[in-house]
């Protein structure tokens, strides 16, 4: 059976609890990685004489699984690291990290416990990576991008820093258009590549192959970026590592001149205060620096900055993640950010919202530089030039203690720069001559250019002192008039004032008299139909998937239909809507998918077995993973699940019915009163104590009470007896079921019952969200008017009158 992908993470997350408190999570890291690369590698490349990596006679995974429990399992692992190593030219990448470091993995039988379960937790069948048939889509990158963020966050502020987050990383990816070149081995540079996880976006990007370069100063972080490319089947991949990019750049052309490159993506250290080490700025034989313009000593922003430009081709582009003092700091660095606008190489600024990375909670911003497009247009007036600035400052999901850009807002920050599309308060083309004139002279602020701030509601004095409702408040509403013409009419009349209008119905009326109105019905109407098309059209595409399917292209091809089925539509917000599919792809149908790659279209139950503290396994039970019960039940057995809900909906009647007699019995001199618990027994007992002649007589109505008590018990457990038998018969039945299914009935299953009704009533739910928002407006529109302050003056002196009334009758009189 198919390990579902959200499992195979957690698999391998598992694996880090071997390591937990031995050792600061920044170097746990390391162990677990190279781990997971011996076993990849192992898995995809034994007894391949073609293979890229070649698995020497003790130097593979089985060899280390042999070795678990040995007292000297730390140094033979290393032995078998050391021989894959120096057979794929991996010395000083995968063998960086000893296994026998008593400091950080204990001594004795404490290292032997720790190695071995480490070892174990690979031998999970779902980490067989000789038969993952999803391949191409990148799984174990994806596991190891996983296991790198989750280090990332548990590495504290200063060593967060060797990741991106991937969400960051594809919108540079995207923002420098790597496909528009359309050329073959492009190449790709990162000269601050950490992990290699920014390269590797682009690289995912791209339609065709391209050629990866990379410099990382730290050891670790290159080694992780080397395995990093290999397990992407990126091996050719050229990662210089233990030089400062800045002191001693290690790629050039054979003239020893900077190597120039296509495409540059970089998240270089926020600020470096020490990006002079090594060498004179001065005097830097790369010219990197115009004379009098080098960049801070204790600031290293533009120096990496214009270390990209001086490594561009004539026509590249490149994507630069820096804080936003870049973009209006004074001094040296106004005359450089001068300098680059005059030439136009900056293209665009996309400003991020805060607390995103790992190292810094303050925020970013991305430069986008375009070389070709400053030849392009040195010949136009500064009018004609200008910046594309993007403010996607508000766009995030809290995630924990950190920010995250989520699916809709990646896809908006990079179709919004890449079209130039203008919008209100988000995004527009200032020109040059804005940027140079006086006022701004050449600051890039973002707030200067595109004002984020929510329009406030301004308290009309005359409506508060006067009543009614001001017009410019109503026709705020403007984009719901365009849709709903007539509805303005049937919820506000003229005020006998100009300029004011008053609710034509009561309050509690809004929502019906909106959602009943004919052009609201018909407009719900409009996008149902828009919704089913696009099910009807998708419905059959995902019932033709098969085993061996790509699932990051399936999801590619449903999201985008239907962003575009939803783009210009009135009132719905076409990334709201594309959200709400990737959140279902996330949380269910991806997992789906990557069953459906490997094993087909097969519902395969199992048993679900819990273990207690103790290890004791208990059995909870049946489900399956494509096809949960549930669904074959709704479709197949209804009337059986009916009439058990029913049975357990007079079970809790009664259930409800005893408590009520319960609670008014438990009173000071109730029937209850005396007793310590109210249960079968206690009341069994009272009753036998009053079973006698005179008591009886004496005791009637306890006596009724206590048998009706005792008779909703025993019908409560003649119905549980009941609900016990129906849903064993309703699980037998379910289960036989799977047996006979055939692959049309697993399909109908899936597509239709699962996945298309999940992601309808999500969509669907978006509308409610648009209808609830104008009932909500109007509403308090209708409130914050009602009552004039005259009238408020009037009430409160006569309720003041009522109270004073009150005392004087109760003999309180003062002067």
């Amino acid at each position: 059976m198919a390990i579902k992908k959200s499992e195979l993470y957690s698999s391998l997350w598992a694996s880090c609890d071997k390591l937990r408190g031995s050792m600061e999570p920044s170097q746990y890291k390391d162990y677990v990685l190279v781990l997971l690369f011996v076993k990849y590698v192992s898995d995809k490349y034994s007894n391949d004489p073609n293979a890229l990596i070649f698995i020497p006679e003790g130097g593979s995974f089985k060899d280390m699984q042999s070795l678990k429990g040995q007292k000297d399992i730390g140094e033979k692992m290393d032995m078998a690291i050391t021989k894959l190593a120096k057979e794929n030219d991996l010395v000083n990448v995968i063998d960086v990290i000893s296994f026998q470091d008593e400091e950080k993995l204990g001594k004795g039988k404490e290292m032997v416990d720790k190695l071995t379960g480490l070892i174990t937790i690979f031998e999970n069948p779902a980490l067989d990576f000789s038969k993952n048939r999803a391949e191409g889509d990148d799984i174990l990158g994806d596991a190891y991008e996983y296991l790198m963020r989750h280090f990332a966050s548990e590495s504290g502020k200063s060593k967060g820093e060797f990741y991106t987050p991937a969400e960051v990383s594809r919108v540079l990816a995207k923002v420098i258009e790597v496909n528009k070149g359309n050329k073959e081995k492009q190449t790709v540079y990162d000269p601050t590549c950490g992990s290699g996880s920014l390269l590797l976006k682009v690289a995912a990007e791209a339609d065709n192959k391209v050629n990866l370069y990379g410099q990382e100063k730290e050891t670790a972080n290159a080694s992780l970026a080397r395995m990093n490319m290999i397990l992407h089947n990126n091996p050719e991949a050229v990662i210089e590592k233990g030089q400062s990019t800045m002191s001693n750049p290690l790629h050039k052309n054979e003239l020893g001149d900077l190597k120039t490159f296509d495409y540059i993506v970089a998240n270089p250290p926020f600020s470096s205060k020490n990006w002079t080490d090594g060498f004179d700025p001065a005097n830097d034989i790369y010219n990197r620096f115009e004379e009098g313009k080098i960049p801070p000593t204790k600031n290293g922003d533009y120096a990496f900055l214009l270390h990209i430009v001086k490594s561009l081709k004539s026509t590249g582009k490149a994507a630069c993640i820096l804080p936003h003092g870049v973009l209006f700091r004074g001094n040296v660095e106004a005359e450089i950010r001068k300098s680059l606008i005059q030439k136009g190489y900056i293209k665009g600024i996309i400003g991020l919202p805060a607390n995103l990375f790992y190292g810094t909670g303050i925020p970013a911003c991305v430069i986008v530089i375009d070389m070709e497009n400053a030849e392009n247009t040195k010949d136009l007036t500064d009018d004609e030039k200008g910046i594309f600035m993007v403010d996607a400052s508000k766009g995030f999901l809290k995630d924990g203690n950190k920010n995250r850009l989520r699916e809709q807002d990646i896809h908006k920050i990079t179709d919004v720069f890449n079209k130039h599309t203008e919008i209100p308060k988000f995004s527009r083309l200032v020109s040059i001559t804005e940027i140079s004139d006086p006022k701004n002279d050449f600051n890039l602020n973002i707030p200067r250019y595109i004002d984020i701030q929510e329009v406030e509601d301004i308290q009309d004095i005359e409506a508060h002192l006067l009543g009614g409702i001001p017009n410019e408040d109503i026709d705020a509403l403007k984009k719901y008039w365009d849709v709903y013409p007539s509805l303005k009419k049937e919820l506000f009349v003229a005020n006998k004032r100009p300029n004011y209008s008053d609710l034509k119905i009561a309050k509690e009326d809004i929502k019906q008299t909106i959602f009943n109105h004919p052009e609201f019905v018909a407009f719900s109407k409009e996008m149902d139909k828009l919704f089913n098309d696009w099910k009807t059209q998708y419905t059959i595409f995902l019932k033709q998937l098969t085993a061996g399917i790509k699932p990051k292209q399936v999801v590619h091809t449903i999201s985008e239909a239907i962003l575009t089925a939803y783009t210009g539509k009135a009132l719905m917000d076409k990334y709201d809507v594309y959200q709400h599919v990737m959140n279902y792809w996330n949380e269910t149908m991806q997992d789906d998918t990557y069953i459906i790659a490997v094993d087909g279209w097969k519902a395969e139950p199992y048993r679900i077995l819990v273990k207690n503290k103790a290890g004791v396994e208990t059995d909870k039970g049946w489900d399956c993973d494509l096809v949960p019960k549930t669904l074959v039940i709704d479709r197949y057995f209804l009337p059986e699940k009916t009439a058990l809900q029913k049975l357990e909906a007079d079970k809790e009647a009664l259930a409800a019915t005893q408590t009520e007699l319960e609670e008014e019995h438990d009173t000071e001199e109730g029937i209850f009163s005396d007793f310590d618990k109210i249960n079968k027994g206690t009341v069994q007992k009272r009753l036998k104590a009053i079973d006698t002649p005179k008591l009886k007589a004496e005791n009637a109505e306890e006596i009724t009470v206590l048998k009706t008590f005792l008779k909703l018990v025993e019908n409560q457990a003649l119905l549980t007896k009941k609900i016990k038998e129906a849903a064993a018969e309703l699980d037998k039945k379910a289960l036989a079921k799977y047996k006979i299914l055939t692959i049309d009935e697993i399909k109908q299953l899936v597509v239709e019952d699962k996945w298309m009704t999940s992601i309808e009533k999500s969509v669907k739910s978006e509308m409610e969200r648009i209808s609830q928002r104008l009932t909500g407006r109007i509403k308090e529109l209708a409130e914050l008017y009602e009552t004039p302050l005259p009238k408020q003056t009037k009430d409160v002196a006569d309720l003041e009158s009522k109270v004073t009334a009150h005392l004087q009758k109760m003999g309180f009189v003062w002067s």
